[in-house]
């Protein structure tokens, strides 16, 4: 058990390693200043967020709660109404965000700093995708929090949802998960904003975004009125959330290098890595330093 433990930390600490000189090489050979937003990349990201365990998760209890009723058409109804209330939850987000974003853009100095922190923020998100495909939910996850997760299972099940209530619990639900889903989309806007797209040029591609991110919840609506049962769902979020996040992580470690290596102020990718390197020494100390004390007992 403690060789598997040490051996999977050497795996993951080789692998932010592994980021250091990635993010340098980017930087060096401009990759991700030749590369713009397109179709392809907005459906990548769309889908890496759209695979989330949080999002799929509160559905399943939503649909859950709705069967048990036995009328498939309120499923149906209150399914559809329920991811509309995220979409246009998700879409009217997506658009304020991109006006502070580019209006902070105005300001050369303070975006290149604005900018490092967000493409920052991103990779430590990956990150923490990342150690969950290791060590599932231990330490600090990107998660709904525990208090809104009971809160959110004693509304479903004690409410008695029709198409406006259901819209509006998507609504809730989308605020709630921001800390679980919100590091993809955060990081598509970033990009949008540097690469200068306002409203209209950005407005499709959101509405392409925001699609692909609730097509799974739409087929899992459908599946469940031809009745599927929902209890293979949730043996198969399960047993593969921890791929789940390992694939979002990557994504994120990729796209957070894409936003810092096209800021133009050459000082902060040395910055940067220097942090990095000494939040994975402090890290493994720390470890070390637990296992000699489990060691010892």
């Amino acid at each position: 058990m403690l060789f598997k433990r040490i051996l999977y930390l050497t795996t993951f600490l080789i692998s932010l390693n592994l980021l250091m000189p990635t993010l340098a090489l980017a930087q060096e050979y401009k990759w991700a200043g030749a590369a713009q937003l397109s179709i392809p990349i907005i459906i990548g990201l769309g889908s890496i967020d759209a695979i989330n365990p949080c999002v799929i998760g509160v559905l399943l209890l939503l649909l859950s709660t709705l069967l048990k009723v036995g009328d498939k058409k309120l499923v149906l109804k209150n399914g559809f109404s329920y991811t509309a209330g995220v979409y246009i939850t998700y879409l009217l987000g997506g658009l304020t965000l991109l006006g502070a974003f580019n209006a902070v853009r105005s300001i050369t100095f303070i975006s290149q700093i604005f900018y490092f922190v967000i493409g920052a923020f991103v990779i430590v998100a990956g990150t923490l995708e990342i150690k969950d495909f290791f060590w599932y939910g231990r330490w600090f996850s990107l998660a709904i929090p525990k208090r809104f997760v009971t809160t959110i299972e004693e509304r479903v099940q004690t409410s008695h949802l029709n198409l406006l209530s259901a819209a509006f619990f998507g609504f809730i639900v989308t605020l709630i998960e921001l800390p679980c889903t919100g590091a993809p989309y955060l990081a598509i806007l970033t990009l949008m904003s540097q690469q200068g797209f306002g409203y209209i040029k950005a407005l499709p591609l959101l509405l392409l975004y925001n699609l692909v991110f609730v097509l799974p919840l739409i087929v899992i609506i459908m599946l469940a009125y031809f009745g599927v049962g929902l209890k293979s769902f949730q043996t198969w979020k399960q047993e593969r959330r921890g791929l789940m996040r390992l694939g979002i992580g990557l994504t994120l470690w990729l796209v957070g290098i894409w936003i810092i290596t096209t800021l133009k102020s050459d000082w902060l990718i040395p910055m940067f890595l220097g942090l990095l390197g000494i939040v994975l020494i402090m890290a493994l100390a720390k470890y070390i330093f637990k296992v000699g004390q489990e060691l010892e007992v």
